[in-house]
């Protein structure tokens, strides 16, 4: 009876483990590669796919550390619940290094990102196909 209850869990925990599997293969995650100079980011416009997307920041010469802030175009870009908290980077991007974000997933549309602490300007455009 242990035997068959056993073989009864392993089977269970291999269909299980085969359907995660086969979830997160619809779910690729990409990355969106940004620089940051001081004041600026390098890329001003970018056009992607939907999907997930891990963004990676690098400070190339800021100086100081420097952060990233993702919003859907139209929204209050000053108010922090409309940033996409996902695409924060996990935490303070330090001169001459790269962080990322947690995966973002999105949705077509346009948005803008920007760095307050570096400050860069406020229309560079994310455009989402």
């Amino acid at each position: 009876m242990k035997r068959a209850i056993a073989v009864l869990v392993f089977a269970l925990g291999a269909i299980f483990t085969s359907t995660a599997q086969d979830a997160m293969k619809d779910k690729e995650v990409k990355t969106i590669s940004l620089e940051q100079v001081p004041g600026e980011f390098t890329q001003k416009q970018l056009t992607v796919s939907e999907g997930t997307y891990v963004f990676d920041i690098t400070n190339n010469g800021v100086g100081h550390n420097v952060g990233f802030v993702l919003v859907k175009k139209g929204l209050d870009i000053s108010k922090p619940e409309n940033h996409i908290q996902t695409a924060y980077v996990t935490k303070p991007v330090e001169t001459g290094a790269s962080q990322t974000s947690k995966p973002t997933t999105l949705e077509k549309g346009e948005y803008v990102y920007f760095c307050p602490l570096n400050p860069t300007a406020t229309d560079n455009t994310l455009v989402v196909k």
